[in-house]
């Protein structure tokens, strides 16, 4: 699940899946992404900081006045499991679900059968009861997710994967904890 969390955010797969492609270098990044220097550039301090990249030494890159970044060992271990979540992301078919702050997460959390509000956010550390709601109202609208209405003991919700979504997400499951 931890994984999983770390994959989450905008830019952190992409980067991941383009980054030996264009040679670690800074600016061809830059432009295969097509994003401002400056949140890349933010993005990959990041990185660096969470073990994933090496950013090289002047000595050590191939122009000593462009930046240069290379996979550490994590960071090649996450980069496969940005594979399995693009793969998964491509058959559910609702576009980059890993863009969203704990979307992955929360789908693997579900397909656990947590499905019970208090459940969810009990597993997955960290999270805000605000943004845990915001994202299975999404995922709910966007028909990723059922949502049951249970009356007793008192009134709540029970959220499970709809069909067409549970395979995609069990396989994740499973790729990310061969990964581990």
């Amino acid at each position: 699940m931890r994984l999983s969390q770390e994959l989450t955010g905008q830019w952190t797969l992409p980067i991941l899946l383009s980054l030996d492609e264009n040679g670690g270098r800074f600016t061809p990044l830059q432009k295969k992404l097509d994003i401002v220097p400056s949140r890349l550039s933010a993005n990959l301090k990041k990185m660096v900081a969470d073990g994933l990249l090496l950013h090289l030494s002047p000595q050590e890159r191939r122009h000593p006045l462009l930046p240069e970044y290379v996979l550490t060992e994590k960071g090649r271990l996450h980069r496969e499991a940005a594979r399995a979540v693009e793969l998964s992301e491509e058959q559910i078919g609702h576009g980059r679900l890993s863009d969203k702050l704990w979307g992955m997460p929360i789908l693997l959390t579900l397909n656990f059968e947590h499905g019970r509000f208090q459940e969810i956010r009990q597993s997955l550390d960290g999270i805000t009861p605000r943004i845990l709601s915001v994202r299975l109202q999404n995922f709910h609208d966007d028909g990723l997710i059922s949502k049951q209405v249970l009356e007793e003991p008192r009134p709540s919700f029970l959220y499970r994967l709809e069909k067409e979504v549970k395979q995609p997400v069990k396989q994740l499951s499973h790729d990310l904890t061969s990964l581990v």
